[in-house]
């Protein structure tokens, strides 16, 4: 069955996506399907449609973009334990597995959570980038420690706001 998405068809700060109808995204055996509740656009969505990581992230056109995602598990494969359908769940899919802006995705199971509920489908999907940016900037590459001094650049982006919070959570 085909869904909605939006497919980027060339490179370029120009170009705009396209409405289409793509086949329905395969399930791996340790994916999750996902019916798009929310998502985000992120300065990296917009770096790639201008062709500006092609040499590290090189997708072959057409393709979707889309790196954010919150919504409802729709199937599961047959190796994914970890949630059932129904389950509100977040997630920034994989590298080359991307492409949020469609009706549905496929996530690797080890890369889904569970949406937090106390949180929108809109406000969990502007976490999962940022978040995990913030994080590995700060914790694993920084091993930012309690009473440390750290200069967080362009605090009022997204990856700014969540790294500030960050900091001041570990001190």
């Amino acid at each position: 069955n085909p869904v909605k998405a939006y497919v980027l068809d060339r490179y370029g700060k120009k170009e705009t996506l396209r409405a289409a109808e793509v086949p329905e995204p395969a399930l791996r055996e340790d994916d999750v399907l996902i019916e798009v509740h929310a998502t985000a656009v992120n300065l990296l969505d917009v770096k790639l449609r201008n062709g500006e990581f092609k040499l590290i992230l090189p997708y072959r056109t057409p393709f979707v973009l889309g790196h954010d995602v919150a919504g409802v598990v729709v199937r599961v494969g047959p190796r994914a334990r970890q949630f059932k359908v129904g389950d509100e769940v977040y997630a920034r899919p994989d590298d080359f597995r991307i492409g949020t802006f469609a009706e549905f995705i496929p996530v690797k199971e080890s890369s889904l959570a569970l949406k937090p509920t106390t949180l929108t489908m809109t406000e969990a999907a502007s976490l999962p980038l940022v978040g995990l940016t913030a994080w590995q900037a700060l914790v694993e590459m920084a091993a930012l420690k309690r009473g440390q001094s750290v200069f967080i650049q362009a605090g009022s982006g997204g990856v700014g706001t969540f790294a500030i919070q960050l900091a001041k959570q570990r001190g």
